[in-house]
């Protein structure tokens, strides 16, 4: 029957890749059942379950679990990470996507655009908090048309911590320079140790602040013009900032008002947040250096779950060894990490 139907739709012009990805066979799967003349889909599939598959009772405790008020909002790596440091091991990540997709609640909340690949200028490299910072400005909508509040965040690419933020009710270089310069000496960064990057915006390249980040011994690194894709951990801060639930749907009464929902979201986002590109730990425990015992105990605690129960571990555990060294706008052939 599939046989059939795929010869049918290439006849009529389309191609054969196609027609078997709508079919659900591979070109090869197909070749293999005209070589032998079978005709049709002969496979039977499984016939018994897998040795590891949760039992009932368990996938009522993990679905309570991941629906409940605590996990809800965060992803299943998240839930994975934060049970793990509370000594409960329920199931991998990709059971938990499973069964969410099984239930029916695994959806998005918002539309996003597909990510995009552009060619990135030289790569700088943090082995270690404080080496390279990112920062930039985003516009936050007020009551009055055509005005805004500015928010001002500076964050370590190697811990993703926010270490300098401010909301101001206008964006010029004075202000930054002031940011910066507390920033600076608040994380005790000395001559010749960091590298800030940004775009091409007129604050950050005003001489007011070029000449401060000078006399405090930090190398300044830009973005090209209009690629906002040369500053991702930016970019990808900003959109957690404004994809994050609470965040308000309507323009901010004040500046005020701006500033404290901001001063609650660093909060959550240093101290709170599981960050995924850094192992699901806080920003802040990577950049105090606790992210290494952190995950050592996590690995302790899967490979004893391994031993008590191995049918249902196919491999090796999950790899929770830290990472090393982050990398901003690595070259293709550098490998190392490019997202943020």
């Amino acid at each position: 029957m599939i046989l059939g139907l795929v010869h049918d739709a290439v006849k009529s012009g389309a191609a054969q890749d196609k027609a078997c990805e709508i079919a659900g066979v591979s070109p090869r799967c197909l070749q293999r059942w005209r070589k032998r003349g079978i005709g049709d889909d002969n496979r039977a599939g499984p016939k018994s379950a897998p040795r590891g598959k949760l039992t009932r009772k368990e996938r009522k405790k993990l679905l309570r679990v991941l629906k409940s008020e605590e996990f809800r909002e965060l992803s299943p790596w998240q839930v994975e990470a934060i049970l793990a440091d509370q000594g409960i091991y329920l199931a991998s990540a990709s059971t938990m996507y499973r069964l969410l997709r099984q239930e029916n609640l695994q959806n998005h909340r918002e539309p996003c655009k597909e990510p995009t690949k552009r060619h990135r200028p030289d790569a700088f490299v943090a082995t270690a908090a404080n080496q390279v910072w990112s920062w930039d400005i985003t516009y936050l909508l007020s009551r009055v048309r055509g005005a805004f509040y500015y928010a001002y965040l500076v964050t370590d690419i190697f811990s993703r911590k926010i270490v300098g933020f401010s909301v101001c009710d206008r964006e010029c270089g004075d202000l930054a320079t002031q940011l910066l310069e507390e920033t600076c000496r608040r994380e005790g960064v000395d001559k010749n140790q960091l590298v800030l990057h940004s775009d091409n915006g007129s604050p950050m390249k005003s001489a007011t602040l070029l000449a401060t980040l000078q006399g405090l011994g930090v190398a300044t690194s830009f973005s090209r013009p209009s690629v906002s894709n040369d500053n991702p951990y930016s970019e990808s801060l900003f959109r957690t900032v404004k994809y994050r639930p609470n965040y308000p749907r309507r323009p901010f009464k004040s500046l005020e008002e701006a500033q404290e929902w901001f001063a609650e979201f660093v909060d959550w986002y240093n101290n709170r947040h599981r960050h995924s590109a850094i192992k699901f730990v806080t920003p802040d425990q990577r950049h105090q250096g606790m992210d290494v015992e952190i995950l050592r105990r996590r690995d302790e605690l899967y490979k004893a779950k391994k031993k008590l129960h191995p049918e249902r571990w196919i491999g090796k555990t999950r790899d929770w060894s830290p990472i090393t060294e982050v990398r901003l706008n690595p070259h293709p052939q550098s490998g190392g990490e490019s997202a943020a």
